[in-house]
């Protein structure tokens, strides 16, 4: 062996070892960082037999760059319990405030009363995007009377680097091990590094996932609400915030309906004044024609 195939086999040998480290960080993966240690000595003996070139020698001489961290990632979660006059009202309300932040409803779960003094009540779990979560708990505290509401947020910035990080190691081992199959001539030598090139393609596709499902719990915060009803289906009387709401809210539009109806009085008046006065002066000439007649003087 040359110092060039020893050069080779020794960059080859850091490569599946690198790749095993990152594979056993990621979780899960111990079965396939066991099956890179015992195929790593066959992997060498196959390199050795491979005439260095140019381009790996200077990737062998070439650092490695980490990934650059990101900034802080935050998973953010809500939830909050309001009492409402009305649980299907409500939904329906939860149902339009979801369609206008462009968020999904998730889950739902209404509960009918168990006895004459129970409550309804209902579960709901809607996910937004997470720009839109404080606007969207404005919206939803204006459905009743908030009792409780609590927002909770984790970051998971340093396991998504560490996510991106396992990614670009074992992408690099991917390629290597894919130039070594095109230049391994037995069918055994083959068949080793393509079990080991589909473990390593196996580790990519489960990290990849973990990473997407981090960031989109990122990009989307998730608000578990809880609903209840104001009464009891065997005691009609509400609360007594939600009945002076009412109150106050019946004689608001009252008031607007009784303006609005003489400012339509007004109108109809001004448009019909014309034919008013001609009924008026058409009633004053026929009574001053008939007292002419009658010889009666009118005052």
């Amino acid at each position: 062996m040359n110092k060039g195939s020893v050069l080779f086999t020794t960059f080859l040998g850091g490569i599946v070892l690198s790749s095993c480290a990152a594979a056993n960080n990621g979780g899960g993966d111990a079965g396939v960082s066991m099956s890179m240690r015992q195929n790593s000595s066959a992997l060498n003996q196959i390199a050795a037999t491979i005439p260095p070139t140019a381009d790996t020698a200077n990737e062998a001489a070439s650092k490695i760059k980490a990934p650059a961290k990101v900034k802080s990632q935050l998973i953010k979660k809500a939830t909050i319990s309001i009492v409402v006059e009305s649980i299907d009202k409500s939904i329906n309300d939860v149902t339009q405030i979801i369609d206008q932040q462009q968020g999904d409803l998730i889950k739902l779960a209404q509960n009918q009363p168990k006895d004459e003094f129970s409550r309804s009540t209902a579960s709901i779990q809607l996910r937004v995007p997470q720009i839109s979560l404080d606007n969207t708990l404005t919206q939803l505290a204006k459905l009743g009377i908030v009792k409780n509401r609590s927002i909770t947020a984790e970051d998971v910035g340093d396991r998504i680097v560490d996510f991106q990080a396992q990614l670009v190691n074992l992408r690099r081992t991917e390629t290597n091990l894919q130039k070594i199959m095109d230049k391994a001539g037995s069918v055994r030598d083959t068949l080793s590094v393509s079990q080991e090139l589909s473990n390593v393609r196996d580790s990519i596709e489960r990290i990849g996932a973990q990473l997407k499902n981090l960031q989109n719990q990122v990009s989307y915060s998730t608000i578990s609400l809880n609903l209840e009803a104001a009464v009891s289906t065997k005691n009609p009387q509400r609360g007594f915030g939600l009945q002076v709401q009412e109150t106050w809210n019946k004689s608001t539009n009252s008031v607007g309906t009784f303006s609005m109806g003489l400012l339509k009085l007004a109108i109809w008046l001004m448009a019909y004044s014309p034919y008013v006065f001609i009924l008026a002066f058409g009633i004053y000439g026929f009574n001053r024609w008939r007292s002419a007649k009658t010889g009666v003087k009118l005052d």
